[in-house]
Parts: structure tokens; C-alpha cells; sequence
């Protein structure tokens, strides 16, 4: 029987094969998902704001304390650094006004600043779905590494 690892908002969790880790509701947020397929284990967080300002007080809903505390745990549970591949999706510009760039939204500001964290940490972004104006679940399975994506009104994807 396969346990299903559900992650709110501002939360990130650890599992291993069997298990399939799930969030709902991205819409601005995004969800990042970083996987040693060697040892099929993973994790996934949810997250709503690209960068801690406060170094005092730290919290999950940013990218870079959520992603660093990830990959911290799957450390600790024997995966290294260069056999972590990461997905990501969500970012969405959920409301739209006239004037609005979508380079301000904190849905695309999301985006960029998990790519640039991954990057610096050097763990491969291998496959993405971001941006949009619509709502998205996602759904690690963590023996395969296969990302499902539901979306609001735009169908299922396998990345």
C-alpha cells in the first residue's frame, strides 16, 4: 500500500519509495521537488516567497530556507548533492490587472528565485511547468521520481 505524504503551505516533507508526496493549491506559490533517483527518496515543499529577509526569523514559506532545509534532510538520510535532480511548478500570476507585469508578480518572482537557489546550489532543474493564470496540484511518486500535475481548467501532465 502506497502512503500519500501531503505538504501544506509553507511546509516542506521528506519520504521515501513507496510514498507519493502531494500539495494543493499552487497558485503564485511554487512547488519544488528534489529526488535522489539512486535511493528513491525525495522531497517536496511549498513555498510563497522567494527570500528571507530576516535571518532571525527563519520560515518555510520562503524558497531559500525551505529548499536549504530540504536537502538538508535528504542529506541526512545518504544522498548526495550531485545525484539530486529538482522539478518545479506553480508561479502562476493568479489575479490579473490591465496594467500588470507579469515580471512583478510574486508568482514569477517565485519562480526565478528557486531556479537561481537551485542553480547556486548546483541540483539539476530537469523539467518545469510554471507561470499561467491558473491553479495547480502536484504529486511526486517517489519510485519513479514522475511529477503529476492537475491543473484548473487546463488538464493532467507527466513531467
Amino acid at each position: 500500500m502506497t502512503d500519500t505524504i501531503k505538504v501544506g503551505m509553507a511546509d516542506y516533507k521528506v519520504g521515501e519509495n513507496p510514498s507519493k508526496i502531494i500539495t494543493l493549491g499552487l497558485g503564485s506559490c511554487v512547488g519544488i521537488t528534489i529526488y535522489d533517483k539512486g535511493k528513491k527518496i525525495g522531497g517536496m515543499a511549498h513555498i510563497m516567497l522567494p527570500k528571507n529577509t530576516n535571518p532571525e526569523k527563519r520560515s518555510l514559506k520562503f524558497a531559500d530556507v525551505a529548499i536549504e532545509e530540504m536537502i538538508e534532510e535528504l542529506l541526512k538520510k545518504g544522498s548526495r548533492l550531485s545525484g539530486l535532480e529538482a522539478k518545479i511548478a506553480g508561479g502562476s500570476q493568479m489575479f490579473a490587472f490591465s496594467s500588470s507585469d507579469e515580471k512583478k508578480s510574486i508568482g514569477y518572482r517565485n519562480a526565478v528565485a528557486v531556479k537561481q537557489i537551485l542553480k547556486e546550489l548546483k541540483i539539476n532543474l530537469i523539467a518545469e511547468d510554471t507561470g499561467g493564470k491558473f491553479g495547480r496540484t502536484i504529486e511526486l511518486d517517489l519510485s519513479t521520481g514522475e511529477l503529476k500535475i492537475k491543473t484548473i481548467g487546463h488538464g493532467e501532465k507527466y513531467i
